[in-house]
């Protein structure tokens, strides 16, 4: 669970840097986009999943 300062510099960041929850949860699903374009042995197959799994979910709760 976040705490309050936690929430707070979350709120800043999706503010100062997106200007809103929407439009980070756009940039969030072009992150995803790209990561299907890593090139070969970079990272596994796993590790790339296991991340856009957890970008999907962040732009799920920002939506």
């Amino acid at each position: 669970m976040l705490e309050q300062a936690q929430i707070e510099q979350l709120n800043n960041l999706i503010k100062e840097g997106y200007g809103s929850p929407e439009r980070m949860a756009q940039c969030l699903s072009q992150v995803i986009f790209m990561l299907h374009f890593l090139e070969e042995e970079v990272f596994t197959q796993r590790e790339i999943q296991s991340s856009a799994d957890l970008l999907r979910a962040l732009g799920e709760v920002l939506r």
